[in-house]
C-alpha cells in the first residue's frame, strides 16, 4: 500500500471511529465551528486539517537554525511535547530553521496522523529543489509532508519566475509526498500574485494589528487576505506578535490582542506562533481561548 492511500486507510478509520480524521476531505459547511483553540480546522480547500493554533519554531531563524533549536534537542523535545500534550498539532517548520531533525526526535513514536507537518524552502532551482525534497522528508522522519510552501517569495512575477520550482511540488503532491503546496510571500506584489494564482492551495502571511513587519498597511492586507480565503486559498496567520515587537517590556499582555486580531478579522484559518517555552504555549492557548469566547470563529463562507 502507497503512502497516500496508507493515509486515506487511517482517515477513513478515524472517522469511523468518531475522531475528526486530520486527511480531511469535509466540506467546511459540515465541520463543527471550534470552540477551543486545538479544535481542528479546514485549511481552505486543501483537504488537510490544522489545529487552529500552531507552533512555529523558526524565531529568528536563519542559517538552519533557530531560538527554538538554540534551546538544544532537551529543550526542543520539552517544548514541542508540552505543546502536543496540549493539544496543539500544527508544527510550523522550515528547511532554513534548521528545525527538520529536531522535530523528528521530538515527535518520535507519535502516531504520525495524529499532527501536520508544515515545511517551507528557499531553493528556486527545480532540480536542486527535487533533490532537497527527498532531503526534508528523510529529515524530518516521515514519508509525506503535509503542507509544502516556496518560502521568503518577494517577487511580482514569481509565478512565472519560478514555475519550474512549483511544478515539483505540484509533482511531488501527485507523488504522495506532500499533501498540499502554497507560499509565504514578502512583499504586497508577490501576495497579488498568489491571490492570483490557481497553483496557490495556501498561503501563510505576515498580519497583525499594528503592522509590524507586514506587506502593506493593516486594511488593505485583510482586504486581500479576505478575497483569497473567500476564493478557497487556505490562510495562515504569521508574525502575529510582530516578531516579538508588540509584546516588549510593558506591552506584554497585548499578546492576547494580537490573538483576537487573528479571529476577529475572519480571514485567517488558522494562525502560527513561534513558541520558545512552555509558558508561551500556556499563553496562547489561554488568550485564544478568551478570543474564541468573546468574537468566535468563522469559515470563509461565513465570513
Amino acid at each position: 500500500m502507497d503512502p497516500l492511500n496508507r493515509r486515506e486507510f487511517v482517515g477513513k478509520a478515524l472517522a469511523a471511529g468518531g475522531v475528526i480524521a486530520l486527511s480531511g476531505g469535509q466540506e467546511a459547511d459540515a465541520a463543527p465551528r471550534p470552540k477551543k483553540p486545538t479544535d481542528l480546522v479546514p485549511l481552505g480547500k486543501t483537504g488537510v486539517k490544522v489545529s487552529l493554533v500552531g507552533m512555529g519554531t523558526g524565531s529568528i531563524g536563519y542559517n538552519h537554525q533557530s531560538n527554538q533549536t538554540r534551546l538544544g534537542q532537551e529543550g526542543f523535545t520539552r517544548l514541542v511535547r508540552h505543546a502536543y500534550d496540549n493539544g496543539i498539532i500544527f508544527f510550523d517548520a522550515a528547511d532554513s530553521y534548521g528545525s527538520h531533525t529536531y522535530l523528528r526526535a521530538a515527535l518520535k513514536g507519535l502516531p504520525r496522523h495524529s499532527y501536520v507537518l508544515q515545511s517551507k524552502s528557499d531553493i528556486r532551482d527545480p532540480q536542486e529543489l527535487r533533490v532537497a525534497m527527498d532531503r526534508y522528508l528523510k529529515e524530518l522522519g516521515v514519508d509525506y509532508i503535509d503542507t509544502m510552501i516556496i518560502h521568503c517569495v518577494t517577487e511580482g512575477d514569481w509565478t512565472t519566475r519560478y514555475r519550474g520550482a512549483m511544478d515539483v511540488l505540484s509533482e511531488a503532491k501527485q507523488h504522495g509526498k506532500i499533501r498540499a503546496h502554497g507560499v509565504t510571500c514578502h512583499s504586497y506584489a508577490a501576495l497579488q500574485a498568489a491571490a492570483a494564482s490557481d497553483w496557490v492551495q495556501f498561503n501563510q502571511v505576515r498580519f497583525n494589528p499594528k503592522q509590524a513587519h507586514m506587506d502593506n498597511d493593516v486594511d488593505t492586507s485583510t482586504a486581500l487576505f479576505a478575497r483569497m480565503r473567500k476564493q478557497g486559498q487556505g490562510m495562515i496567520g504569521m508574525k502575529v506578535v510582530g516578531q516579538g515587537d508588540l509584546i516588549k517590556g510593558d506591552n506584554a499582555a497585548y499578546r492576547d490582542q494580537c490573538y483576537r486580531f487573528q479571529l476577529q478579522s475572519r480571514v485567517v484559518d488558522a494562525f502560527v506562533v513561534g513558541l520558545e517555552a512552555a509558558e508561551h504555549v500556556d499563553q496562547l492557548l489561554h488568550g485564544t481561548q478568551l478570543a474564541l469566547d468573546e468574537v468566535g470563529y468563522r469559515f470563509a463562507h461565513e465570513a
